[in-house]
């Protein structure tokens, strides 16, 4: 890796490498990707050399106090040599990119509505602990609390790679606070994760497949979302495919989000084009009810998570709808990691 850093920190060094805007990005990508990595890694080294040298003071000074920092480095040393072999093993062709997530409410109405917004704030605490940045793009209010739909970029190295792990139907069992009986409910709500795509990804789309629409914004804006109809939704006619933006008060940069939101949805399907039906093309919907969950949220009886493809769980659920999320993907990451290894 420093080799091919060296390599590359040389190319920047010809004026005639700064000529060329879209190679420079590619390149400078590439410099920031492998720097972090480097970074990473000396970091290992340094704790590892920091643990050795306070082993062996205790060792000398026959200082048994040393034993519970010791442990205590060597379990947190552990798992961050675990999650970069995972970050290293992330090695599909998107897996760098940043990520596009949506989350749609499924049954249960206002209890399910209530659900996306505290998945919303879940996904954007774990992103704020990676030192990721969420960008809201689209943004549909609850009918009487919560989120009905809302659409979010998260921007960070690897983002695609590890939230492509949440894509499926998430499940709350909870006494639920709108339900004056204090009766328990089930809600159910939609997670969709796309890739944001390069622009050298060419995706060819004829404007006569398209129809456009604004509207007013109807998120957070202050008085300017009631003034101007500068959100964009566009329709790709011949898939269906629906996406829309609302996060910027110009209607031409709404309406350039949506179009890189339309050719990322068009090119997922793209890779599946040997399919017959449009349906196939889209993947496989699951109805966001029961049966068709990936993973459990229960609040009571008792307190779980629990991801049932994977089988991990963890007890502590306000631990988990705080961010801490990473163990549920670095089961799944490992899950395909072993699937790879038996094919």
């Amino acid at each position: 890796m420093k080799k091919e850093l060296a390599d590359l920190e040389k190319q920047t060094e010809n004026p005639e490498f700064w000529s060329n805007i879209e190679a420079t990005q590619t390149v400078m990508q590439k410099i920031k990707a492998l720097r972090s990595k480097i970074n990473k890694l000396e970091e290992l080294e340094r704790n590892l050399q920091d643990i050795e040298t306070l082993n062996e003071l205790g060792i000398e000074e026959n200082d048994e106090s040393v034993v519970a920092e010791v442990r205590e480095g060597i379990i947190k040393l552990r798992k961050d040599i675990k999650n970069l072999k995972l970050e290293t093993l992330l090695d599909g062709p998107y897996d760098r990119n940043n990520a596009m997530v949506s989350l749609h409410a499924g049954a249960g109405g206002t209890e399910a509505q209530d659900w996306v917004q505290m998945l919303l704030r879940m996904y954007t605490r774990w992103a704020e602990k990676r030192g990721f940045k969420v960008k809201i793009l689209d943004y549909l209010d609850g009918e009487e609390a919560g989120i009905k739909s809302v659409t979010f970029l998260v921007e960070g190295e690897n983002a695609y790679g590890y939230l492509k792990a949440e894509k499926g139907v998430h499940r709350l069992v909870r006494i639920s606070p709108f339900d004056a009986s204090g009766r328990r409910h089930t809600s159910f709500a939609s997670v969709d994760v796309i890739p944001e795509l390069d622009e050298n990804i060419q995706i060819d789309i004829n404007p006569d497949d398209l129809r456009i629409d604004t509207y007013r914004s109807s998120g957070a804006g202050g008085q300017h979302v009631n003034k101007t109809e500068s959100a964009v939704r566009i329709t790709h006619i011949p898939t269906g495919i629906v996406v829309s933006c609302q996060s910027e008060r110009s209607q031409i940069q709404n309406r350039e989000t949506a179009m890189k939101m339309l050719k990322a949805k068009l090119f997922e399907l793209k890779k599946r084009e040997q399919k017959e039906k449009i349906e196939d093309l889209k993947g496989v919907q699951m109805k966001i009810e029961w049966g068709s969950q990936i993973r459990s949220y229960v609040f009571c009886p008792y307190t779980l998570v629990k991801d049932h493809r994977t089988e991990y769980e963890e007890g502590n659920v306000n631990a988990v709808m705080d961010g801490e999320i990473d163990e549920f993907i670095n089961a799944y990451l490992l899950q395909n990691l072993n699937k790879k290894e038996k094919s």
